[in-house]
């Protein structure tokens, strides 16, 4: 292997080091990250699949369930393949350029995961405190510019810190302590400037994660006075009902998000490095795994469509 392109202090390629400390127990922790993994691959194609051929789920809050869905297949593909083959066999070498573009795909699908619950919540804003204009104010074309908005500045705002972390220097080494190319990880061992680096990455999550959490609040503050407001218990209980999954989806992918992107610029001397690698994976696990169940669970029109599909294959095989 080439460690440096030529004369320059480009990496030919890193070494992804996996979970330091725990390497004697790579293979037990892969387990539990390969059935989530399952899960959420198996869980988010199947809701796909209902919102595509149930035609009672053809509605724009199912639209954005789908394209939550989607955006969580995309967003854990992007790393837990290349972990579980460092975790199973030891295949820790990744290509600089390779490197670069898991880095970019990792945070603009993050990013817009968290603009398509943003997204979500407008909608829910939207079905409770104007009911009446519901399906005149979110048209398909509508929900087509706005999911194209949220990829769009996903991809504008991620494409800065990758051009800042090329253009740095690597005299350190090129072995990388996680499981797959992060901004900051990656950033952390060029032996050149990089505060430009982690100033940039903190003007990207305050504007993609401080907006969008903004204007969740808002939407939910504005649905809070409507549902009080409404005179009827079962109304309010009902409406309440309809944003319970999405509560859940937002605090699924808000806690362990937060939790990685103050440890690393904040406690990176007091949190140790295996703890902080475990929850930047399940960062990018758990919302994938969790969102199909919580909308299986918590929606009833899913519950139904589920039940439908099942007792349709039921049908089916009774009549050969």
């Amino acid at each position: 292997m080439s460690f440096l392109n030529g004369t320059s202090l480009t990496p030919a390629s890193f070494i992804l080091n996996g979970i330091p400390g725990l390497e004697d127990v790579h293979l037990w922790i892969s387990f539990p990250l390969c059935t989530m993994y399952s899960i959420a691959i198996t869980g988010n194609f199947g809701l796909m699949y209902l919102m595509y051929s149930d035609e009672a789920l053809h509605r724009p809050m199912y639209v954005f369930l789908a394209l939550l869905s989607f955006t969580d297949v995309l967003m854990c593909t992007s790393t837990l393949p290349n972990t579980l083959f460092i975790l199973w066999f030891n295949l820790k070498e990744i290509d600089f350029k390779a490197c670069l573009a898991q880095m970019f795909f990792v945070h603009t699908f993050t990013g817009m995961e968290s603009g398509v619950l943003t997204l979500m919540a407008l909608d829910r804003y939207v079905a409770i405190c104007f009911p009446l204009r519901y399906a005149t104010i979110l048209t398909n074309s509508v929900i087509a510019k706005a999911g194209f908005v949220t990829f769009l500045r996903g991809v504008m705002l991620v494409i800065p810190s990758t051009f800042l972390t090329k253009r740095l220097p690597y005299c350190k080494g090129n072995v990388i302590p996680h499981t797959y190319c992060d901004h900051m990880s990656v950033a952390k061992i060029s032996c050149g400037y990089v505060r430009v680096n982690a100033i940039y990455g903190l003007v990207v999550a305050l504007l993609i994660g401080g907006f969008d959490i903004l204007c969740i609040t808002i939407s939910y503050t504005m649905i809070l006075r409507a549902v009080v407001s409404l005179s009827s218990a079962d109304a309010r209980q009902k409406a309440f009902s309809t944003c319970t999954a999405h509560i859940c989806a937002i605090v699924i992918t808000c806690v362990p998000a937060f939790f990685t992107f103050f440890t690393h610029r904040f406690g990176g001397h007091t949190i140790p490095p295996h703890i902080h690698i475990i929850m930047a994976n399940l960062y990018l696990l758990m919302p994938p795994t969790m969102n199909p169940i919580v909308y299986g669970v918590k929606t009833r029109q899913v519950r139904e469509s589920v039940i439908r599909f099942f007792l349709k294959g039921k049908d089916n095989s009774h009549n050969f």
